[in-house]
């Protein structure tokens, strides 16, 4: 490739890589930042919330329906208990209800949760599912807060991302020298301009993963088929109202379903009116075995085998590091602060080079006016 073709080159991609930052920076910034705080998710809640994990024991002393009469009084009227969930080592019980969705009503229905105390099922907290810190920065970090295309808009950010990241790599390349002169610090006269290209060099792979596997996850029916999952049309389906009263008791369940447990209890889920069987969880590697138990007949369907891992579960781990360890984890965090101060320092070197035009022009217009006329 010819020299001049090649500075023409970077200079296109440099103006790509430039206007992404400046014109995406206000969405950039707080879908980062709220990455990286979400990576430690279940920290996070406790820390916001430590009356929720104030158990006095981790040992699940009581029955199922002890712990949904327990929870009764957050619920509101017309809720019914659909699932409860034990804690992996310490934590609380959580039980979920909701109320049957009202005809016509917009969105997915809210479900209201309870924390209980494992060994004397004390009412430690309750809230409805869709309030709270944590979940703040879940819906900020998925759709914007916009309804309806929030998601689609933040997979288009990530698309942006993607290619700055990879524009990011070939402006961090030096033009001339070996590649050693890179990664020295004073490549450029300012602090920013150095620290936006040293950390976008070394966080330029990572972002660009996380940008990708983003982009994936607001695109279900555009890379489902490509991955062998059939399209999704409309969205998820809203979630059936837990029947209001059962044939069997869930204490009847989870007896019928204990000839095939594989390890300790994971969860309990009432039947529907959409699937009117109970499901009993347990856990076991390669993901939880559950155990369905017809509520009207009490026929069992013992628990399929561990299924392949699907790519976009894969996708949506290696996104949020969910089971991949802490180095993994610590990558994420930093490749959502990163960002930010990529976006920060790259308007600052916008604004100094706006500067320093600004200057020039106004020295070669004081020059010339100052330059004896012939």
């Amino acid at each position: 490739m010819a020299a001049s073709t090649k500075m023409k080159l970077r200079n296109a991609w440099f103006q790509v890589h430039k206007w992404i930052g400046i014109l995406l920076a206000i969405l950039i910034i707080p879908i980062s930042l709220t990455g990286s705080a979400l990576v430690w998710h279940d920290w996070l809640d406790e820390a916001l919330n430590p009356g929720r994990y104030a158990v006095t024991s981790s040992d699940v002393r009581l029955t199922p329906s002890q712990y949904a009469q327990a929870a009764a009084p957050a619920l509101q009227p017309g809720e019914r208990v659909g699932t409860i969930r034990y804690p992996e080592g310490e934590g609380p019980v959580l039980v979920t209800a909701m109320a049957p969705p009202k005809e016509g009503a917009p969105g997915r229905p809210v479900r209201n949760q309870a924390w209980l105390d494992p060994a004397s099922g004390k009412l430690l907290d309750s809230a409805p599912s869709d309030v709270g810190a944590v979940r703040f920065l879940h819906v900020l970090h998925g759709s914007l807060m916009v309804p309806g295309m929030g998601r689609q808009i933040v997979g288009w950010v990530g698309v942006f991302m993607l290619i700055s990241s990879l524009t990011g790599i070939w402006l961090w390349w030096p033009v001339s020298g070996s590649v050693k002169k890179g990664f020295k610090w004073k490549r450029q006269p300012r602090f920013s301009s150095n620290l936006h290209h040293q950390a976008g060099f070394w966080i330029a792979i990572p972002l660009a993963m996380l940008s990708f596997t983003g982009v994936w996850i607001s695109f279900p029916s555009f890379f489902g088929p490509l991955s062998g999952a059939p399209a999704q049309k409309g969205g998820r389906p809203a979630p059936a109202a837990p029947l209001a009263t059962t044939a069997m008791t869930p204490e009847a369940a989870l007896q019928a379903a204990s000839a095939h447990a594989t390890g300790p209890l994971v969860a309990i889920t009432w039947p529907t009116e959409k699937a009117p069987d109970w499901k009993i969880a347990y856990e076991r590697d390669g993901g939880p075995a559950e155990v369905e138990i017809a509520d009207a007949g009490g026929e069992i369907t013992p628990p399929k085998p561990p299924q392949p891992e699907t790519i976009a579960r894969t996708m949506r781990r290696w996104h949020d590091g969910a089971g991949m360890g802490a180095v993994w984890q610590v990558v994420i965090f930093l490749g959502g602060i990163i960002p930010a101060i990529l976006s920060v320092t790259g308007i600052m070197m916008w604004l100094n080079t706006r500067k320093w035009r600004g200057d020039m022009a106004r020295r070669k217009k004081a020059k010339l006016a100052s330059a004896p006329s012939e």
